[in-house]
């Protein structure tokens, strides 16, 4: 199996927490698509089969959704017919903006080979979204998943933060609501982190806004699992929740080592033997696609740098790291690094063993940091 993962890096606006590569420079988006194209073309060897092993597309960004149709048509015909003709993906993923979902929009996807659709609602206060430069109100969320569903797309992820600015336990409480009424399959739920370099971040150095305190975030992150648990979803990643069946299948390849290969600005690849990313800049990574020339640095992974990968992905899972996995792959002397380093919190139910599988355990899930600090091989 492998992944096959898309950076759409365009933006109508920039929110002010968003620290992902991004640009609002609309009138490169045809040149755009033609690199990423090429770019698949020229490295279509970089996973051996991908041909038949291409398991999982994810179109991310940015906003994949301000794409044309013939944008998107092109990518796909791209993927299909000229370089990866072999291919039988089980899930197709699509990152849209809510309020990009119109009526044209929603005809558009249901013609796509895309059979999933994540959005970031964020939060269903409308005066926050304002805060945060959202572009949709909580409305046009219930709109575009009430329109993908009637163009037959059902398997849809919404993301939510919380801990932001003035946010109470109450208005967390409201947000969860209102989106368990949607009956969504599959929910991200992020602590909202304050990264270098946005306009949140200058906000809190000049004293403007405050940082979420630790207890209240802790408060809620519990509130969340009572209530998403009490709904059905499986816990089955850290920040992760889905209705059974609904996993994404493209983010567990990153926590379970499957090789991936990311494509255009600032993408990641993996390939199981080192790990490489692209130029995050969209002019330079167009020309030197132009020319033949693949932007990119790339790091070759030693051991141990696989292994500390592995404890700092498949922790964040509820089925954690199977040891004979660690034994086949790593061997005895890293097996016997994990269970020692992991005893400490195994005798304090942090951690668990079941079976074959040593995982975090639910109390475990608030010191998990900590944990997987003390469980890297340095």
């Amino acid at each position: 199996m492998a992944g096959l993962y898309i950076h759409i890096p365009f933006c109508e606006s920039r929110c002010i927490y968003c620290g992902f590569y991004s640009t609002t420079l609309s009138s490169l988006k045809d040149d755009y698509v033609d690199a990423v194209c090429h770019e698949m073309e020229i490295r279509h060897h970089y996973l051996p089969d991908a041909d038949r092993h291409i398991d999982t597309i994810y179109l991310g960004g940015g906003t994949p959704s301000t794409l044309s149709g013939v944008q998107l048509e092109k990518i796909f015909d791209c993927i299909y017919n000229k370089v990866y003709c072999g291919c039988h993906p089980t899930e197709i993923t699509m990152e849209c903006n809510p309020d990009d979902i119109t009526e044209d929009m929603a005809d558009i996807i249901s013609t796509l080979p895309v059979n999933r659709v994540s959005m970031g609602a964020q939060t269903f206060n409308d005066d926050r979204l304002h805060f945060l430069h959202r572009r949709h109100t909580a409305e046009d969320v219930r709109t575009a998943v009430d329109r993908l569903r009637k163009k037959g797309i059902d398997n849809i992820s919404v993301d939510l933060m919380y801990g932001l600015p003035d946010e109470t336990l109450e208005d967390w409480e409201s947000d969860i609501q209102d989106l368990l009424a949607l009956n969504v399959d599959h929910i991200s739920a992020y602590s909202l982190m304050i990264e270098e370099n946005t306009v949140l971040y200058n906000m809190k150095e000049k004293g403007q806004i405050e940082e979420a305190d630790e207890e209240l975030s802790r408060t809620m992150y519990e509130e969340l699992i009572r209530q998403t648990e009490a709904k059905g979803y499986e816990h089955y990643e850290i920040s992760n929740f889905a209705l059974p069946g609904k996993r994404s299948r493209h983010n567990s390849s990153y926590w379970n080592a499957i090789p991936y290969i990311g494509i255009g600005a600032a993408a990641h690849s993996y390939d199981m033997k080192s790990r490489q990313w692209n130029i995050s800049d969209v002019r330079k990574y167009i020309d030197n696609i132009n020319r033949d020339i693949i932007p990119a640095e790339k790091e070759v992974l030693d051991i141990s740098t696989r292994y500390n990968d592995m404890i700092t992905t498949s922790l964040r899972t509820s089925d954690g790291i199977n040891m004979t996995y660690v034994k086949e792959t790593f061997g005895n002397k890293y097996v016997k690094f994990l269970l020692e380093n992991s005893h400490q919190y195994l005798i304090r139910n942090l951690m668990e063993l079941i079976d074959d599988n040593i995982r975090i355990t639910r109390e475990g899930l608030f010191v998990s940091d900590a944990i997987m600090s003390d469980l890297m091989y340095v």
